[in-house]
Parts: structure tokens; C-alpha cells; sequence
């Protein structure tokens, strides 16, 4: 989860330690079903998208669910994420035309459409291509690979080096400063910014770096057009509302929960208290293996779970990561928005 580098006394980076360790232990003595399967969730949604309502069939029904949480090895207790009626992509290339600018342009930005939010959740990105949009900024596509990141927190580092280097290839022609990458899951995006230049061949290396210096969480582009004054309250809502945030461990390892915080105060009576959590228990697909289960489960009993059931009815729960959504969801039965939704339904 990346806590280990924002956590650790030391900094030690776990994760990366953890990866290289699993990747030689992988070489030695195979690569188990259950991680082959996580890693490559990517490739598994897409063919899951062709038929979107039988996959979810198949995740909520108890005797298929059940052999096919046996099989993987995934705590029976865990819900499984679900896929929506049509992927983000498909959703942007029917709509592109209507999210063509009708008011003076901003600027402009290239989205990555992260292996999360592409298939799961599909209304998180729908708002924020609308939100971006409505805020007068061009919000551009062109194909690209997967992140990697399940494969590196899976330790199947040559996979995820593959998809380091297509990803730097097809972006580091279109990225700069004026042009920056923008992405929804912090784990997603954020690898960009730092397995990405270790990743690459040396004679990427640099462009990887500067590629790295244009990539955000899309909480971050925000935040920074809100210090440029280019976004403004004036569009949002007067009502008050009170939100409770939990960051995500990548975006406090590697970036910073203050701009969250700032995109969600942004209307003037929105405000916002961050729960003073470390990891959500979640860890990637750490809190779905069954043997890790109740552990995860225990995590989240720390903090985040009892900040989340003594926050009334009408207070929003925020959370930028999606396995952290989920978390929260199956540990407290209330659902977390993210960010961009709490900022895109305050419009005006």
C-alpha cells in the first residue's frame, strides 16, 4: 500500500522490497493461480466486459461466487467489486462530442484510464470527464497500456516493466507542463511517478523523469488550478455540508492529502475533517486473500472504521482509492464517495 514509506520511522520502501523478493521467489518456483489472476485484473475485466450484467451475476450470486472465491483463495466474507454497463473508454468515445468546450478554454490535459476506473467505476470518471468539461478544460485521449500497478504489488516486476515502457513511449510526446496526465486511482497515476524511471530502459530514463513531473492525481490538477485562481467557488453550491475524508496510502507517500482537501472545500460551506487513518486494511488485494482477511479487518478497526460509524447520516464519507472505497464499504455498510463526486455534485 505504500504506508511503509510515509509510516516506517526509517522510510524503509517495504514495497519495493517485497516485489523483488516475490519476483525472484516467482522464478524459482512458479507464480501461484491467485496472482496470476490479481495481477493480470486488467486483462480478466476486459473479457468480463463482454458481458458485463453475467460477470456481475456471477460476483453476486452465492454458489458461483463461492466456487469462484474457493478457487482463488479470496476470504469468503469479501465482496467482490463489480463492473458497470459499459467501460469508461466506450462511455468517452460516444460522448466526445458533447464534451467538446462551449465556453473559453483553460487548458488542456490527456486522461489515463486506469484498470480500476475503466471498468468499475465507470460514474467516478463519467464526472470527472464532466466536471473538467463544465470547468473549460479539454479533456484528451490516446491509447495506452495498463499501469502495472497490480503486477507490481503482485511482484511480476518484468510485466510491469513491459507496461512502464509502452506507457512511456506512447506519453512522453504528448506530456509536458501545459500538457499534464491526469488519472482517478492514486495507485494508478502515481506510478508514474515512482517505479516508472526504474523501470525504463537508461535511455528512457529522462523522459521518463520529466514524464513523471506532469503526471496527477486528478485531486492534485485541480488543487493547483484552484491556486491559480483558474477554479473559483463561484460555481459550486452555498449549501454546507460536512465531509470525512480518509487519504490513500500512495497519495500520503507520494503526494499529499491537502489536495484533496482543497478541491472539497472549495464550495464555501463545504467542510472537511481527514481522519487521522493509516492504511485502510485494504492494501491492494491484500484485504481480499483469505488468509488475510480478518487482519485487514482488524486494520481498519484502528481508526477509520470508528470515525466512519460515529459521522451521522447526512455527513459525506470521502476516499480517493477504490480498494479503500470498498473497505469501507464492507466494514462500516456506508458508502464512500470520492473526491471528484463529493466536488462534481456541488456544482451549480
Amino acid at each position: 500500500c505504500k504506508g511503509c514509506t510515509s509510516e516506517c520511522p526509517s522510510n524503509v520502501d517495504i514495497t519495493t522490497l517485497k516485489a523483488e523478493f516475490l519476483h525472484q521467489y516467482y522464478k524459482e518456483n512458479g507464480v501461484p493461480l491467485r496472482t496470476k489472476a490479481i495481477a493480470n485484473i486488467g486483462q480478466l475485466s476486459k473479457l468480463a466486459m463482454l458481458f458485463p450484467s453475467l460477470s456481475n451475476f456471477g460476483l453476486t450470486n452465492r454458489l458461483t461466487s463461492g466456487l469462484l472465491k474457493k478457487m482463488l483463495k479470496i476470504a469468503p466474507k469479501r465482496s467482490m467489486p463489480l463492473y458497470y454497463k459499459e467501460t469508461l473508454l466506450s462511455w468517452y468515445k460516444k460522448n466526445s462530442k458533447e464534451l467538446e468546450l462551449k465556453v473559453p478554454q483553460k487548458g488542456k490535459v490527456y486522461f489515463f484510464f486506469d484498470e480500476f476506473t475503466n471498468f468499475n467505476d465507470v460514474e467516478i470518471g463519467i464526472k470527472a470527464f464532466k466536471l473538467l468539461t463544465k470547468l473549460g478544460y479539454e479533456v484528451a485521449y490516446i491509447e495506452h497500456s495498463d499501469s502495472g500497478r497490480a503486477h507490481l504489488s503482485k511482484g511480476l516486476i518484468l510485466e510491469a516493466q513491459k507496461l512502464a515502457k509502452e506507457n512511456v513511449a506512447v506519453f512522453k510526446t504528448w506530456i509536458n507542463k501545459d500538457v499534464p496526465l491526469i488519472g482517478i486511482e492514486p495507485s494508478a497515476i502515481l506510478s508514474f511517478r515512482d517505479e516508472y524511471p526504474r523501470l525504463v530502459d537508461k535511455t528512457e530514463m529522462q523522459a521518463a523523469k520529466k514524464l513523471a513531473e506532469n503526471c496527477f492525481i486528478i485531486d492534485e490538477f485541480i488543487a493547483l488550478e484552484i491556486q491559480k485562481g483558474n477554479i473559483t467557488s463561484a460555481q459550486f453550491s452555498k449549501a454546507t455540508k460536512q465531509i470525512k475524508l480518509h487519504g490513500h496510502c500512495h497519495q500520503k507517500a507520494l503526494s499529499s492529502v491537502q489536495s484533496s482537501i482543497q478541491l472539497m472545500s472549495l464550495p464555501e460551506n463545504y467542510h472537511v475533517e481527514n481522519i487521522p487513518s493509516g492504511c485502510c486494511g485494504m492494501a491492494g488485494s491484500f484485504g481480499y486473500e483469505k488468509e488475510h482477511f480478518e487482519v485487514s479487518m482488524q486494520v481498519g478497526e484502528l481508526v477509520l472504521f470508528p470515525a466512519v460509524r460515529s459521522a451521522d447520516a447526512e455527513t459525506i464519507i470521502a476516499a480517493p482509492g477504490t480498494s479503500c472505497r470498498h473497505q469501507i464499504k464492507d466494514g462500516t455498510q456506508r458508502h464512500a464517495q470520492h473526491p471528484i463526486e463529493v466536488l462534481y455534485d456541488a456544482l451549480v
